[in-house]
């Protein structure tokens, strides 16, 4: 974007010096003035709806990750009040979230003291077959298990709702890691910003003071567009979401067991 930005000033200033007289009149500098206005007004819409946009899918793919491991905190607190019946499918609820945390933040420290399914060939975002297949489990042995008297009966109805819950919640998740900004605004905002600094080029020429505006311009548009690029992917960069909740709640989950 940096380097788009200062080629198209720096070509244009360069054709500015071999263009005739008439075409640097007047009339010329006022209708390239009146375009400059027109793109600087349609290029900050743009960029004030894609800050906006980026800023508030950012926001609530956060969110639903919090919200995400306080149903799957939930789910284990009821499985471990149930009784210890259901051991095996706590393990199987702690490897799961261990395995979630592995995948989705591949750069950090793995989970230790719990095991879980390999995750080098697990996708960063979206859903995961592996996955998947261990929370259907994790489902299915809910539901096979004994209830000996009214309060397992009632402990088993409420781990089977947070079940319902978690999978809610996992679903939209999922579903915010695909909702991103679709290429094409990218090209159409860098296009009319290439076609300012051009205009730029062409009506001012190029010395000390022209350079060093241009510059600082030019990085001040290119560090606004890395921003809502890095907003626009919430598990990668430097905003990505933290995984410091999920690795609480599976250190809680661990510290609870028998």
């Amino acid at each position: 974007m940096f380097l788009l930005l200062i080629g198209s000033a720096t070509l244009a200033s360069a054709a500015r010096e071999r263009l005739p007289e008439r075409h640097r009149g007047r009339d010329t500098a006022e209708l390239m003035q009146l375009t400059i206005n027109l793109l600087v007004t349609f290029a900050a819409l743009v960029l004030g709806l894609m800050t906006a946009t980026v800023k508030h899918s950012f926001d609530q793919a956060g969110h639903d990750r919090q919200t995400y491991t306080m149903k799957l905190a939930a789910l284990d607190v009821c499985l471990r009040d149930y009784g210890p019946e259901s051991q095996d499918i706590r393990n199987l609820l702690h490897g799961y979230v261990a395995a979630v945390i592995a995948s989705t933040w591949p750069d950090e420290p793995p989970p230790t003291g719990v095991a879980y399914p390999d995750t080098s060939r697990m996708p960063r975002t979206g859903g995961s077959p592996v996955l998947a297949g261990l929370m259907n489990r994790i489902g299915t042995d809910i539901n096979r298990l004994p209830a000996s008297g009214p309060f397992q009966q009632r402990m088993l109805a409420m781990c089977a709702a947070r079940y319902r819950d978690v999978m809610s919640v996992r679903t939209e998740t999922i579903v915010d890691t695909r909702q991103g900004l679709v290429r094409p605004f990218y090209v159409i905002l860098v296009s009319w910003l290439m076609i300012m600094f051009a205009c730029f080029g062409l009506m001012a020429p190029l010395n000390g003071i022209t350079g060093i505006t241009l510059l600082l311009c030019a990085f001040s548009l290119s560090s606004v567009i890395f921003v809502i690029g890095d907003l626009d992917q919430p598990y990668g960069g430097l905003f990505s979401i933290p995984s410091s909740g999920m690795r609480d709640a599976l250190t809680e989950m661990l510290a609870q067991n028998p």
